[in-house]
């Protein structure tokens, strides 16, 4: 099945990627940096947690861009 999803802003992909690692590392999960590493030794919940923040993350820039008029 061919993938139709196209990508609005194309930086938001690496800026998502940078933020998954970033927060791989402040949670202590042994991953490095950039496209290549393996999670597949990483837990599910410890996966979980890494995108847990993520949404916080997220969550927190849109609230704080809405209440600066930013949106």
């Amino acid at each position: 099945m061919p993938n139709n999803n196209k990508k609005l802003i194309a930086a938001a992909y690496r800026a998502l990627n940078d933020m998954k690692y970033e927060i791989a590392a402040e949670i202590g999960l042994p991953v490095a940096g950039g496209g290549t590493a393996d999670w597949g030794q990483i837990a599910s919940r410890d996966a979980g947690k890494c995108g847990g923040q993520i949404t916080r993350r997220l969550v927190a820039y849109a609230e704080q861009a809405l209440a600066g008029g930013q949106i």
